[in-house]
């Protein structure tokens, strides 16, 4: 094989790796939950007063990813799970968990408290934010984001249970609605994402 060859054969190699970094570089981003359309839809407001007396509105809260859930503290199963599991999403992301908040609004105004829900959601997370209010307030806040609730007569020590939406919504850093994640999401696929919004 002579010089010329060779060369040609080396550059023939850089060639393709160059244009291989490139489509891997350029490739979209993929995201494991589900995805909003673009453009992404902005999140509607919330605005409820919690524990302490102020107002929490979810406009102040950009600059930080929000996980929001529904849900309510007599809640046997779906509930506890999905809190359970969002704590060890915190717990995968360490230092970055500044620049994330969890928000559990109530389904449940009937029973949920300002100090019943925050009492919950600070069972597995002490940063975790829960909030309820009248039933006018949150009626506006559940059909802003489609959030089915019925409630149902049960027998069982827990009185009537709520059939309610499972889903958790990912709200990114512009306040806008990007992912939603069905119950029990794998952990791994939430901080994935989560990722990704923390490093664009």
């Amino acid at each position: 094989m002579n010089r010329k060859t060779l060369w040609v054969g080396i550059l023939s190699l850089l060639a393709v790796g160059a244009a291989v970094l490139i489509f891997v570089l350029n490739r979209p981003v993929s995201f494991r939950g589900t995805s909003y359309g673009e453009p992404y839809p902005q999140a509607a407001e919330i605005e409820l007063t919690k524990l302490n007396g102020e107002t929490f509105r979810l406009s102040d809260q950009k600059g930080k990813i929000v996980l929001l859930f529904f849900g309510y503290t007599s809640c046997p199963d779906v509930c506890p799970t999905t809190l359970a599991e969002l704590n060890q999403v915190m717990g995968e992301l360490g230092d970055k968990t500044r620049q994330v908040q969890v928000v559990f609004v109530s389904v449940d105004p009937e029973r949920d408290t300002p100090e019943k829900i925050q009492e919950y959601v600070a069972h597995f997370n002490e940063n975790f934010i829960g909030l309820t209010g009248s039933s006018d307030d949150l009626q506006v806040i559940w059909d802003n984001y489609g959030v089915f609730r019925e409630r149902v007569e049960s027998a069982s020590a827990f009185g009537y249970i709520i059939n309610h939406t499972a889903r958790t919504y990912l709200i990114d850093q512009n306040g806008n609605l990007r992912l939603s994640y069905g119950f029990q999401t794998p952990v791994e696929d939430m901080v994935h994402d989560i990722e990704i919004l923390l490093n664009q």
